[in-house]
């Protein structure tokens, strides 16, 4: 499988087990990889043949920006499924970064990585 990388696509979001999560919410910041066969696009250098990151990355930050879920595993499963609703992606790795997630001791980042197919 061929490889279409997203990285740091970032929105403002209202996730977390918190009030105050949800009341100020907090910058998530998503990578993707979208595993899919591009021969056909690259054979016929047609648009429609391939995953259009452009449609998908707003969608992604749509999903962010959506119905709060308490979660980072939960919104990284709503993420992977917008994207395998695209005939041609076969797979999707989805990374979640909370940086402002409430931790009370220094760090740098929160990640959940889930790797979803149509399998």
């Amino acid at each position: 499988m061929d490889r279409v990388t997203l990285r740091g696509l970032r929105a403002r979001g209202h996730h977390g087990v918190f009030e105050r999560e949800r009341i100020e919410g907090q910058t998530f910041v998503v990578d993707l990889t979208l595993f899919l066969d591009t021969r056909p696009a690259a054979a016929s250098d047609d648009l429609t043949r391939t995953a259009h990151y452009g449609v998908i990355a707003e969608e992604v930050t749509a999903v962010i920006a959506g119905d709060p879920v308490d979660l980072i595993e939960t919104l990284a499963q709503r993420i992977a499924d917008q994207c395998l609703r695209h005939e041609v992606v076969e797979e999707v790795e989805v990374v979640v970064h909370k940086p402002d997630a409430p931790i009370t001791v220094p760090f740098d980042d929160v990640t959940i990585t889930i790797r979803r197919s149509r399998a």
